[in-house]
């Protein structure tokens, strides 16, 4: 079996810390840039996120360090992935990183899973900004 394949990007945000992390962890504000659900930054919190076409992906926050780190696990049962998020101040904004972990690629679900969101998630954070905008935390 091959290690698990990770997918690493980030972004720019000109946005503060609080308001990005308000992003990450307000099911309303979660909702406008990637995917409605019950998101909270309390860790053992169980929620799932609606992913339109790919259903319901349950997910447990692993890891909270408030308006630094967010980590959860992804599509239990299936993917069984990791996202890390990860807020860093940066001049008048914060950059955001985002690591998704533990794909497996001898598996067609797992590569297939990899390649599309390999290719999907810089798009998903070019979004978040503008979904921002306007917003306080």
């Amino acid at each position: 079996m091959t290690d698990p394949a990770v997918i690493h990007c980030d972004q720019f945000l000109a946005h503060p810390p609080a308001v990005v992390w308000r992003a990450l962890t307000d099911p309303q504000w979660h909702a406008r840039w990637w995917a409605a659900g019950d998101v909270r930054p309390v860790v053992g919190h169980r929620f799932t996120l609606d992913m339109g076409p790919w259903g319901h992906q349950p997910c447990e926050v692993i890891a909270v360090e408030p308006e630094r780190l967010l980590r959860y696990s992804f599509a239990e049962g299936s993917l069984d992935t990791t996202i890390t998020w990860r807020l860093e101040p940066e001049g008048n904004g914060t950059r955001l990183f985002l690591e998704h972990a533990g794909f497996d690629l001898d598996s067609p679900m797992g590569k297939q899973a990899f390649d599309g969101m390999g290719g999907g998630w810089p798009g998903v954070l070019r979004g978040i900004g503008p979904a921002l905008d306007g917003l306080t935390a």
